[in-house]
């Protein structure tokens, strides 16, 4: 009876179990990252497109389809007809129809009707008259009152019989805020001027609370919700003013609204469904509204309702704003992508080439024994996929649990990609390395073995290809294409295949002065460091990646930080500051010198209409007490100037006065000349010192004296610029009362970091650098514990010749640093190298700075000493200590379990 044989799988599973399984979490949780990016940068993205919207409000992104009133020349029925809700109903489904995909309409928030486009003053009196004109109204027969909103008081409006242009009575409903605005009740009748007509008497039914104010049902047209203070412009010192309110007729009274005056229109409003629209599809929603507001979706609107309909949205506006700012952060979070999808990448290939160096004896003793080469392939990749494709879906399947947003597709096909790296690196590492039959290989040491031709190629492809990206990033920013991406990922590259070059040479030179020393634990080391296989590159090329891209986020991040701490403080020129309209109260500035948190309180005086030599233009005069305020400009870096440099002169004349460029370029600093206040004083200024900042205005224009020489109206202070390195606001807000407005530094910087779109994008950043940073410590663990079995049993070896414990743990420890070292310091160098190459292509306004609003023109990405620093050092860290504690492990254990025969290496 023959003996069963034992699947191939099975058994290479049952002898390695802890080397599958290690395996197997690392390409799950590569999988899951892979799979969670795409997913997550949607999310944001979609999150920051919704805020824009919200912030845009419904009436701006609702598309409005108007139309005018039906012509007068038609029949009476017809027009009526025009107008009635079944008609206008069919037309909003119809119209529904010429939108296109992916914009979609949030059918329970639009809306159509008839309404009064210009109002129409009433006669009745008891409707409040601010200024003494009459209120005007508009009527306006909109659909769903009944399922948008909550009667508070009284009934709905109804319609009685079939109504026309000639009804002189309806009812009708008004929101709260219009009731209490024009003094409306239930029962109250309001007279509308009718055409060749009575008036309309509308009696309001019903007061009426909206369940949901803001959205686009009610906010669409304002109106229906809130009525407006209208302001007219008017000679007098107060302007003219009246109350504009809308009455919401019942949806069958319509043709009544077509017999008043003003003119009207019939309306179909659609609002998109927030909820529904995606960031990627910004494209395509661009050219649907376009096609809506301008081409085939206009035309054929106009064959549904009338020849003359006009569509009107703010929502392109909203998109293209949109897209201008995501195709500015995009390109900088597919730098970071790129940097840790590369390094990920280069681990696992360093998985498959050193499971195939491992197991080298094994493999070719089998093609010696006849394997052939498509059969040992396909056996490696069978026995890979049952560990890595289940990995693989598991890691899909937490990408999709943890980020339940966006687009499955890209998830699905960053996890494929990660499973079938890790199938593939084993196979085509053994493949390559098997592909003739030899019983025994000879070494291949990276100070012995010259690069091949081909290698040679590769290298120099790279080369160009890097030096093409850092050229289009220096010229055409970061909107360069995706080369631009990759810019810094080939520079490390390039560092890395430059550095392993250089390696054998080093150890060379190294080696000659380490033969004259006296112990024998420093040649040893640096000959066990040339025998490092060739394969041991990858470790080094994942860690020069891991380390540029590294390097290159951290500067972008602390770039971002450096961007938004400068903007905040040229915004409030302080850590905290006071402002008032008008002179602050006497005694407010020691109240808020004893608030907590604040260090000093520099007061001033602003007059923002100061008129030099009578011009006509002005420019802000600040009166200030020169030693505080020098103080806060030099602590603030805000234009410091010199002590005693703005003292009023003791002797009379005129004062001294620091300038920005533009008004000491208009005036002079030559003469002295005359400027005009607001409180009809005047005052004799020099322009001794000029600056482009000054802590207490903005404006690019200014002027700052001492507050001594003006006079006691002009010189009361009327801002508080308060400095202190933990400010309370509460306190503050408390000791300041109502006397001004307070604004925080650490406030105003909160506000760049709120929108969506760039804190998401600093997030995805931060962790697609640390996810690389991790890989990296993965790759540089994997290669020393590769080496381990081959260390233990050198010391066991060594310590038969006399080796004590602490020369074995000197001697791993020796041999694992020229390649650390080599990695940290080409790492530090490479990363600065990088930074300093692309810092002219790359712009960091756009993920730093939520509001244009600032005076940071530009956020330039400068070189983080931190970032170099702190990964090179732990790369160095990481391989002492693990030679360290696999020197201490081996000391602990026998030497007899590693010193079996036939044992060479």
């Amino acid at each position: 009876m023959n003996p069963v044989v034992a699947p191939w799988v099975r058994t290479r599973l049952r002898t390695a179990p802890l080397t599958a399984g290690a395996l197997a979490l690392l390409v799950a949780l590569t999988a899951c990252l892979a799979a969670a990016f795409p997913r997550a940068v949607d999310r944001y993205e979609d999150a920051g497109l919704l805020r824009a919207l919200r912030e845009a409000r419904p009436d701006h992104f609702t598309v409005q389809v108007t139309a005018p009133q039906p012509d007068v020349m038609l029949p009476p029925a017809e027009q009526a007809a025009a107008v009635r809700p079944d008609t206008l109903r069919d037309q909003f489904e119809k119209v529904l129809t010429t939108v296109r995909a992916p914009l979609a309409i949030d059918r329970a928030q639009s809306s159509y009707g008839v309404g009064t486009a210009k109002s129409t003053p009433v006669p009745d009196r008891w409707i409040p008259r601010p200024s003494g004109l009459p209120a005007h109204v508009s009527l306006f027969a909109h659909n769903g009152l009944a399922e948008h909103a909550r009667v508070r008081e009284g009934r709905l409006p109804r319609a009685t019989g079939a109504v026309d242009a000639t009804a002189t009575e309806a009812e009708a409903a008004v929101t709260a805020a219009t009731a209490r605005s024009l003094h409306i009740k239930v029962g109250s009748v309001v007279h509308v001027p009718g055409v060749a007509r009575a008036p309309l008497a509308v009696r309001v039914t019903a007061i009426l609370t909206p369940r949901d104010p803001a959205g686009a049902y009610w906010s669409t047209l304002p109106l229906l919700r809130t009525p407006t203070l209208v302001s007219l412009p008017s000679l007098g010192s107060d302007p003219a003013t009246y109350w504009l309110g809308a009455l919401l007729l019942a949806p069958d009274a319509a043709p009544a609204i077509l017999g008043t005056g003003g003119s009207h229109l019939r309306y179909w409003l659609l609002a998109p469904d927030n909820g529904a629209l995606h960031a990627h599809d910004t494209g395509r929603l661009e050219s649907v509204v376009a096609a809506l507001e301008s081409g085939p979706g206009l035309q054929r609107t106009r064959d549904l309702t009338d020849p003359d309909a006009e569509v009107n949205t703010g929502l392109d506006d909203v998109l293209t704003s949109y897209s201008r700012l995501r195709s500015s952060i995009a390109p900088l979070v597919s730098v970071a992508a790129s940097g840790t999808g590369t390094v990920a990448g280069v681990v696992l290939l360093m998985t498959g080439g050193l499971a195939a160096d491992r197991r080298r004896t094994e493999l070719a003793l089998l093609r010696a024994r006849g394997a052939s080469l498509r059969g040992l392939t396909a056996r490696l990749f069978a026995e890979t996929a049952v560990v890595v494709v289940p990995a693989g879906a598991l890691g899909l399947l937490a990408a999709l649990l943890a980020v339940p947003e966006g687009r499955a597709a890209y998830a699905c096909a960053a996890a494929l990609a990660v499973t079938a790296a890790a199938c593939a690196a084993l196979p085509l590492r053994a493949a390559l390395a098997h592909r003739s039959v030899r019983v025994a290989a000879a070494r291949e040491d990276v100070a012995s073995v010259r690069p091949s031709r081909r290698r040679t190629v590769a290298e120099l492809t790279l080369l160009v290809l890097a030096a093409a990206a850092v050229e289009a990033l220096r010229r055409r920013g970061t909107s360069g294409g995706q080369l631009v991406s990759v810019a810094p990922v080939l520079v490390g590259v390039i560092a890395a295949l430059l550095l392993v070059r250089i390696y054998p040479f080093l150890l060379r030179r190294l080696a000659r002065p380490a033969g004259r020393l006296r112990g024998a634990v420093g040649p040893l080391s640096l000959a066990r460091a040339g025998r490092t296989q060739v394969s041991a590159v990858l470790p080094l090329l994942a860690l020069l990646t891991a380390l540029t891209t590294a390097a290159f986020g951290g500067s972008v991040l602390a770039g971002v930080d450096e961007a938004r701490d400068r903007a905040s403080l040229l915004t409030v020129g302080a850590d905290a500051r006071v402002d008032a309209d008008g002179p602050l109260p006497s005694g407010l500035a020691e109240r808020v010198r004893s608030a907590s948190g604040v260090r000093a309180v520099a007061a001033v005086s602003i007059a923002y209409q100061a008129k030099p030599e009578d011009d006509q233009d002005s420019v802000p005069l600040v009166g200030v007490a020169p030693d505080s305020y020098g103080a806060l400009a030099a602590r603030m870096g805000l234009g410091p100037f010199g002590e005693g440099q703005l003292k009023r002169p003791a002797s009379g004349g005129p004062l001294p006065a620091l300038a920005s460029p533009s008004v000491a370029r208009q005036y002079g600093t030559r003469r002295p000349f005359l400027v005009r206040l607001e409180d009809g004083t005047s005052v004799t200024v020099r322009i001794t010192v000029v600056r482009s900042l000054t802590p207490a205005v903005t404006s690019a224009d200014f002027l700052v004296v001492d507050r001594a020489g003006l006079s006691a109206t002009a010189a009361r202070p009327t801002a508080l610029l308060v400095t202190g390195d933990q400010v309370d606001g509460r306190a503050l807000r408390r000791a300041v009362g109502g006397a001004g407005a307070v604004d925080l530094r650490a406030e105003e910087r909160a506000r760049y970091a709120d929108s969506p779109l760039q804190s998401g994008a600093e997030r995805v950043y931060a962790a697609a650098v640390a996810a690389g940073a991790g890989y990296a410590v993965v790759a540089l663990l994997l290669a020393l514990l590769r080496a381990g079995p081959e260390r233990a049993a050198l010391l066991a070896r060594l310590r038969t010749m006399g080796l004590t414990r602490s020369q074995g743990r000197g001697l791993l420890v020796l041999e694992s640093l020229p390649q650390a070292l080599l990695a940290a310091a080409g790492g530090a160098l490479t990363g600065s190298a990088a930074i300093r190459l692309l810092s002219p292509g790359v712009d960091l306004t756009a993920i730093a700075l939520a509001s244009a609003q600032t005076q940071v023109d530009e956020a330039e990405l400068h070189t983080d000493v931190l970032s170099l620093t702190v990964p090179a050092i732990a790369v160095v860290v990481v391989a002492v200590g693990v030679a360290g504690v696999q020197a201490w492990w081996t000391g602990r254990r026998s030497s007899v379990g590693e010193l079996r025969a036939g044992d060479t290496r």
